[in-house]
């Protein structure tokens, strides 16, 4: 890892909760639906076999080719905490999250790079992301829909409801499962359990399917003066 400019600050308390559940979740990317739906559901609608909930999950985010939303993200556990913002994904491997409630933190993702922005501490953090896109669950929407079941155990405990618990097959995962939940074939709400017994929650609304989305909102350039990490 380098630093250009002076030695760089650890990072406070707050941006271990904003980047630990951002980054986590972001990581998740999109979309998602709470074990309280599943709760709601009648008790006789059986599930559906894994290679029929992997297709019809397929299908969904096959036909979510872009996506703009605001979000509501909070998280339950060790690190407690609620934020807002807005975010954009785009195919192949274009993702967007910034975050403008209570403090200010933006991730960019382009498909090799992802950098994350934190204003309040002029910093910005520049990653390689992981190619195998299964292992990022934070590109589930902008990477290859195909390479999900490979990556993931994919369950779909109502047959007749459009929600879905992933489950990482990977050992060393950060996180223990991935609920997903549509409506109107769009991405609502989002759930992610990680290894810390924390669960994090990330609601969508105004939500916009399929727009045309400007390269730029995929691009970041650090701001004059921000300290810069390379990892």
């Amino acid at each position: 890892m380098t630093v250009s400019k002076q030695e760089t600050m650890k990072p406070t308390t707050k941006q271990k909760i904003m980047s630990g559940a951002l980054a986590g979740v972001l990581m998740t990317s999109l979309g998602v639906a709470a074990p309280m739906v599943a709760m709601t559901q009648t008790a006789n609608a059986a599930p559906a076999d894994s290679l029929q909930a992997a297709k019809r999950l397929n299908r969904l985010l096959t036909n979510t080719k872009s996506m703009s939303a605001d979000f509501s993200q909070t998280t339950k556990g060790a690190n407690s905490g609620t934020f807002k913002g807005s975010m954009s994904v785009q195919r192949p491997n274009n993702f967007r999250w910034e975050t403008k409630s209570p403090s200010q933190q933006l991730i960019v993702a382009n498909g090799s790079t992802m950098w994350v922005y934190d204003k309040d501490l002029e910093q910005a953090t520049k990653q390689t992301v992981d190619s195998q896109v299964g292992n990022t669950p934070a590109l589930l929407l902008s990477g290859d829909p195909n390479k999900i079941a490979q990556n993931f155990k994919i369950t779909q405990p109502y047959a007749n409801k459009n929600y879905y618990v992933l489950y990482p097959k990977a050992s060393d995962a950060s996180f223990k499962n991935l609920s997903m939940s549509f409506s109107g074939g769009k991405p609502v709400m989002m759930v992610l359990n990680d290894n810390l017994g924390q669960t994090t929650s990330i609601k969508f609304s105004n939500i916009k399917l399929n727009p045309n989305l400007g390269s730029d909102q995929f691009k970041f350039t650090p701001p004059k003066g921000v300290d810069v990490i390379n990892q």
